[in-house]
């Protein structure tokens, strides 16, 4: 048996789904790319750099097609966002839209988040991390790839700036108490708001395609902002 084999492989919190791109979605990577992407390497982004400027910093993890990160950064424009995904066609859906709304606070990163938090984001150069409707992974025996773990927790809390904010919804029921479990059990963040609703009272955020779609199946939505602790 050689190491390959035995290697331990790590647990992924997503699928990799290569979808169907459309022509213009293609277009964009062909020419937006250059604008909004940033390509994936093991070293430190320098954010004023890349942006241009010294603003806060917004990072949003898994932004589907992108429509409500482009409605943030065009509502926003005193801060910086960078989006990470790994769904392809929503990348170029969301360049589309980005190009469209004229928008020059935003830049999207085609790779894992772990990896990107782990080796492109600064220590303490966040000021709020946005987790909206991840994959809950419902069975029971799919657990261990919730993205929602302490391992996340500590990664998150050593990025985020003193008092930055992680920022979650989601609309599975158990999904949700399993948040409210592993956050009480992190020493690095306090809830600062827990909101249940219908999907009328978002908190600070629009209301996205997967919470309309949790909606129709007559879901609760659930929203939450934690602090950082000193």
């Amino acid at each position: 048996m050689n190491d390959t084999t035995t290697r331990k492989r790590t647990i992924r919190s997503f699928v990799r789904r290569a979808g169907r791109i459309t022509p213009s979605q293609q277009r964009a990577f062909e020419t937006l790319w250059p604008v909004y992407g940033v390509e994936y390497r093991a070293e430190l982004l320098a954010f004023e750099q890349l942006f241009g400027r010294s603003a806060p910093i917004v990072l949003e993890i898994g932004f589907g097609n992108g429509e409500t990160l482009v409605e943030q950064a065009a509502a926003s424009p005193d801060r910086d966002f960078i989006g990470i995904e790994v769904h392809e066609p929503g990348i170029g859906h969301c360049m589309l839209k980005a190009d469209e709304a004229g928008v020059t606070n935003l830049r999207l990163i085609n790779h894992d988040a772990i990896e990107v938090l782990t080796h492109q984001v600064p220590h303490g150069s966040l000021s709020r991390l946005n987790l909206y409707f991840p994959d809950p992974w419902p069975k029971k025996r799919h657990h261990k790839r919730r993205i929602i773990a302490p391992s996340f927790l500590e990664l998150v809390a050593d990025r985020l700036a003193d008092a930055g904010t992680l920022n979650i919804a989601t609309d599975w029921a158990n999904y949700a108490e399993h948040i409210d479990e592993a956050l009480s059990q992190s020493d690095r963040f306090r809830c600062r708001e827990r909101r249940e609703h219908d999907g009328e009272q978002p908190l600070d955020r629009p209301q996205t395609k997967f919470e309309r779609r949790g909606l129709r199946k007559g879901h609760r939505i659930c929203d939450w902002c934690f602090q950082k602790n000193s």
